[in-house]
């Protein structure tokens, strides 16, 4: 595979050695996402072939998406017609609703979540570095989900 030589001709290169490497055959041996994703690209990759991966991240992504748009839809619709029905029910006179101390409400309760916020950050920072780890090492299944998300959501 690999072959020694001497330099020849040059001034500059007069008795150096230098090897000669063949990557033809280490090339045949390698998978292509081991090429282009680094040889440590997840257990899953070293399991099953990448149009599995593909398939499995399509399929449980576009399950996930297609949960995703029902259950948006529905909450969306809730959140929305509860809000309606309070409103009709303002203007109409059955219900009496004191924005002011809804204002105030509120913004205590944005107060109250800023400050566990900050306290939960180390823990976020965690999920998200092992959430990136996890991606990173199965890139292929990962680009599946991804994929099949999207179309969840559109179908």
């Amino acid at each position: 595979m690999a072959e020694q030589h001497r330099g020849q001709g040059d001034a500059d290169s007069e008795g150096e050695a230098y090897e000669v490497v063949d990557l033809t055959e280490y090339a045949h041996n390698q998978q292509w996402w081991s090429r282009v994703f680094g040889s440590n690209s997840g257990p899953i990759a070293e399991k099953y072939s990448v149009a599995t991966q593909i398939m499995m991240g399509g399929v449980t992504g576009w399950c996930a998406g297609y949960l995703f748009q029902r259950v948006g839809k529905i909450a969306a619709t809730a959140v929305g017609g509860g809000f309606l029905l309070l409103q009709i029910a303002n203007h109409s006179g059955y219900v009496q609703v004191d924005w002011k101390k809804v204002e105030k409400d509120v913004n205590k309760a944005k107060r109250h979540l800023n400050k566990k916020a900050n306290k939960a950050v180390p823990e976020i920072n965690t999920f998200i570095e092992g959430a990136t780890e996890f991606v990173k090492r199965n890139i292929v299944l990962s680009s599946g989900f991804v994929g099949g998300f999207l179309l969840g959501v559109a179908s």
